[in-house]
């Protein structure tokens, strides 16, 4: 079964609670839940990991490399700001599909440009925790298409 490892970055702990008419009312961990539930459910192992550190988040991905078939990430804030988390997702040389709840383009100016987007298979945004569901069909269609 092909493992895909689901990455969350800063202030995503604090869904549900965190600007509930931006991200919604959904937790991480109903999140985390309905990703594992589908995944199953479409053949995919899923793992989950969370972090507010941006070094923490590379070593996640470090440690997906040779362990796991894809990565989704939503890197929060630092989508914006990460060269560093862009350059381990090309060292990885695993497919990776960006996401976010909000639809970044409707918001501030500075959340306009992602420096990962251009290093990622493809970017999800603006479907709230739904986007989690999409980013996973995404995925598998990605890594089984002949």
């Amino acid at each position: 079964m092909m493992q895909i490892l689901v990455l969350n970055g800063p202030n995503l702990n604090l869904l549900g609670t965190r600007e509930p008419e931006i991200y919604g009312a959904t937790t991480l961990a109903d999140i985390e839940a309905d990703c594992v539930a589908h995944g199953a459910s479409i053949g995919l192992t899923v793992n989950c990991a969370q972090s507010n550190c941006e070094g923490s988040l590379i070593d996640h991905l470090h440690a997906a490399r040779g362990t796991m078939s894809g990565v989704i990430i939503n890197a929060g804030a630092y989508t914006h700001t990460s060269v560093a988390l862009r350059d381990a997702i090309s060292a990885i040389a695993l497919p990776v599909v960006e996401l976010h709840l909000s639809n970044t383009h409707a918001r501030e100016a500075f959340r306009h440009i992602s420096l990962i987007a251009p290093v990622c298979v493809g970017v999800i945004q603006g479907f709230g925790a739904r986007g989690y569901i999409l980013a996973l069909d995404a995925i598998k269609g990605h890594l089984t298409r002949g």
